[in-house]
């Protein structure tokens, strides 16, 4: 497995698959155990006991579609229906979160526990010896006479880049209800990719840290217990007064500066428009990009008229969507390249 996943990209989660499953599994009874084994590992589910009941869709599922000719190596596997469940999970990733069924979505959770986000860089002040870069006069000149005074290499130094801290303000209200649970699995998959460098904190009527909520291994798990410690879900919205308490005691004590700072929320504001204005333009000043993802932008027609998305617009870098899986993976994106 490890030899054929070498030749393949790693990040796939797809081609890591389906390395393991034709190099580990000798038979159709191996077959059960190797997607539980596989989601346990790679998606943080708890390891299932016997076989599943009839009808039972896989733990794991392909989330790409399937080239021709390829993956059907096994005795009793019909190509065709391997396509058509690669095809379902691509129509599921185009689909709007509010629309799907509870069966859906269900196995939309199983997909999210396969997204790693990418993280943004930064350089670093601090330079490390490479074989690129300027050169590094103290350890030539060591190395020089060592050699008797010959100066036989020149001996390089540069600066590697560091993650950038990533902070996620998570609108819980009631308008922002049927996003919620998608918005915090794909922040539990930010934290579970860089726990170090990522924030999470939910917005409503209060302010609410989840991180170390946010820091447990399984996804529902995470939710459970990020559940319980936020008080005002489903609740109001007061954008302004909670931007401006997030940056009063995170903030500007350091945990936007520099950071990438990412609003998920519609825009619905129930205080003054001016202050959000105000605190948008103050965060803007402190973190290094603001991106705002409104799930409402993904349905045609959609226009930010509400009084909170027009105070907060001018201070924000990026606009995107957070409505499906494929929007949440554009998301991972621009992250990345704000």
């Amino acid at each position: 497995m490890l030899t054929a996943v070498a030749a393949l990209d790693v990040l796939d989660a797809t081609a890591v698959y389906w390395a393991g499953r034709l190099t580990l599994c000798s038979g159709p009874d191996d077959l059960d155990r190797y997607d539980a084994a596989f989601a346990a590992y790679f998606g943080g589910e708890a390891p299932r006991r016997g076989r599943p009941a009839a009808g039972t869709p896989p733990r794991v599922a392909v989330t790409a579609p399937l080239e021709e000719g390829g993956g059907a190596g096994e005795e009793g596997e019909d190509p065709s229906d391997l396509a058509v469940a690669a095809s379902a999970d691509e129509v599921l990733r185009q689909r709007d979160v509010a629309d799907l069924t509870p069966a859906e979505r269900e196995h939309l959770r199983r997909l999210f526990a396969l997204v790693r986000p990418a993280s943004p860089m930064r350089p670093a002040r601090r330079r490390r010896p490479s074989a690129h870069g300027s050169v590094h006069p103290a350890r030539t000149v060591r190395r020089a006479l060592r050699d008797g005074g010959e100066v036989s290499r020149l001996l390089h130094r540069r600066a590697r880049p560091r993650p950038r801290r990533v902070v996620l303000l998570v609108d819980v209200s009631g308008s922002m209800s049927p996003y919620a649970d998608a918005l915090l699995r794909f922040a539990h998959a930010a934290v579970r990719a860089r726990p170090a460098s990522t924030e999470v904190f939910t917005i409503g009527t209060r302010l609410t840290r989840v991180t170390r909520e946010m820091r447990l291994r399984d996804p529902d798990r995470a939710l459970a217990a990020s559940g319980t410690a936020i008080p005002d879900w489903s609740g109001g919205t007061r954008l302004g007064e909670v931007l401006k308490a997030f940056l009063d005691r995170w903030g500007q004590r350091g945990t936007a500066r520099g950071a990438v700072v990412v609003v998920c929320s519609d825009g619905w504001e129930r205080g003054s428009p001016d202050l959000l204005r105000e605190q948008m333009a103050r965060l803007r000043r402190l973190a290094h990009g603001v991106v705002w993802v409104n799930p409402h932008k993904g349905r045609a027609g959609y226009e930010p008229l509400t009084g909170g998305m027009q105070a907060a617009l001018p201070s924000v870098d990026a606009f995107v969507s957070g409505h499906s899986l494929a929007a949440f993976e554009e998301l991972s994106g621009v992250i990345s390249r704000v």
